[in-house]
């Protein structure tokens, strides 16, 4: 069996490969020419690299006629919310054209290939207190342009299913965190930050919004329902992977602060703070769990645990 990922080089692209690997499948992934490659350096000998740009529809085309996938893990995306505030109009591009090359290529090869698109909770956007836990039927009202452009994307994984028969699963994955997870991304900057006041930096945490509350997944079980969602679930139907826990912001950053011996100060810095917040993202699941079985098998700790020792790692080399 052939995967291709876009996106392979990133925090999830990444782990979604080793984890491929394991399961005996040959390995393809779309990289760009300014793609930082330490995520996949430990795994690229075993996998197979194709430059490509989503928001080119040739080399998209060239990609998926070149890999010929089986199954096709759609995640690489514009996909840091704050800088599609700085950045709509790319946000927009990159997310919702790209989706739709990708779409094409697919379509254009005739395969009948499966797709998984990588949607988010922030579809949800403004979800009210008595909406939570949120199930796949809630009204989508994104707070931000990358909101926007992943429901453009689910609604196009619909429609491409409608009206072309493709096959094409739509998961919405809520956050995410772990080893190699991006330091602008909250739990991994947190977890920089106390890294390298370790590390002898001045023993002072800058912070946004810590009242926002977030339910979080470790990457790890996060790829592993990718897969099973790509193997076991229904064409054009929303799933959302989620722990169905919500935390506050402020209690990741206090559990991170307990790991480490190191006395520390928290500051607000307004730079953090955005025009629009998420206040509160609780998910449902149960559909998603009943489709293919999934639980988690890794506990918010041993996540933060696994990110604080990766940054560790990091600020001594």
């Amino acid at each position: 069996m052939r995967a291709l990922i876009s996106g392979i080089s990133g925090f999830a692209g990444s782990h979604l490969a080793e984890l491929l690997l394991r399961e005996g499948y040959e390995v393809y992934g779309t990289i760009r020419c300014r793609s930082r490659m330490e995520n996949i350096e430990h795994i690229k000998k075993d996998i197979h690299l194709i430059e490509a740009d989503l928001r080119d529809s040739l080399s998209m085309n060239l990609a998926v006629a070149q890999s010929k996938p089986d199954y096709v893990f759609h995640l690489a995306a514009q996909s840091y919310v704050p800088m599609s505030w700085v950045a709509p109009s790319d946000t927009i591009e990159t997310n919702v054209v790209g989706t739709i090359n990708l779409f094409e290529a697919v379509r254009k090869l005739g395969m009948g290939t499966k797709v998984q698109f990588a949607g988010s909770s922030e579809e949800y956007g403004m979800v009210l207190p008595f909406e939570c836990p949120i199930i796949e039927d809630n009204a989508l009202k994104p707070l931000s342009t990358y909101g926007v452009s992943k429901v453009a994307g689910d609604r196009l994984s619909y429609q491409y299913v409608k009206s072309y028969g493709m096959r094409i699963i739509i998961t919405r994955a809520f956050n995410h965190s772990g080893p190699r997870r991006g330091e602008c991304f909250v739990t991994s900057n947190f977890a920089k930050q106390i890294a390298e006041i370790e590390n002898g930096a001045e023993p002072i945490i800058s912070v946004g919004n810590l009242n926002a509350h977030r339910d979080f997944t470790d990457v790890r079980d996060m790829v592993r329902a990718y897969l099973l969602a790509i193997q076991k679930c229904q064409y054009g139907v929303p799933y959302n992977i989620c722990s169905g826990q919500s935390v506050s912001i402020r209690s990741v950053l206090a559990m991170l602060m307990s790991m480490s011996k190191t006395r520390i100060t928290i500051e607000e810095d307004a730079n953090r703070l955005r025009p629009s917040d998420v206040e509160l993202l609780q998910g449902d699941c149960t559909q998603f769990k009943k489709a293919t079985g999934w639980e988690r098998s890794y506990t918010l700790d041993e996540t933060l645990e696994d990110l604080l020792n990766y940054w560790r790692e990091r600020c001594k080399k």
